[in-house]
């Protein structure tokens, strides 16, 4: 049996990971690792990858959902957007994470976000330019479980990361 991959951008709009997560380099990559299925929720985004399935990997899109907590807890992999919910929520639940930084946001708190999770070994990182390579690379057995149910740990983790302590 094989694995799934969800993919999320939250209710923004970040085309180029989609079309990154969609291309050949990046399928054959989830492909070699393991991985048949794809989610990708891709929220106001103007790219809308063509649903496909093929005994060796499928592709499923959707915008929106109430709550992206099911295909959270359905995946073996979740590659997101940088967003402090769905890192939250995904690191609550276990799940091995990718947080991919857009590069074209000001301002970017989410990196600083995204590097000192890293630091912390919950998660690893990249750019669109180079998920690929960490897919290839990346050791999830390396990776710490993020402590649950302590929002106050995350407010704190959160003012430290971004600068406020």
């Amino acid at each position: 049996m094989g694995k799934n991959v969800f993919v999320t951008v939250g209710t923004t709009s970040f085309d180029e990971l989609i079309s990154c997560v969609c291309s050949d380099r990046c399928t054959s990559i989830l492909r070699e690792l393991g991985y048949n299925r794809m989610i990708l929720q891709i929220g106001r985004g103007t790219v809308e990858p063509e649903l496909y399935s093929t005994p060796n990997f499928s592709i499923e899109v959707f915008r929106y959902k109430d709550s992206l907590l099911q295909d959270i807890r359905n995946a073996d992999l979740v590659i997101s957007h940088a967003g402090a919910g769905c890192c939250l929520e995904t690191l609550e639940e276990k799940k091995h994470l990718i947080v991919v930084i857009n590069e074209k946001l000001m301002s970017n708190h989410q990196l600083e976000l995204a590097k000192q999770l890293h630091q912390d070994g919950h998660l690893y990182y990249s750019t669109c330019s180079t998920l690929g390579n960490t897919l290839k690379s990346m050791d999830s057995s390396s990776l710490k479980v993020f402590p649950p149910g302590q929002p106050e740990k995350f407010s704190e983790f959160l003012d430290k990361a971004v600068g406020f302590t």
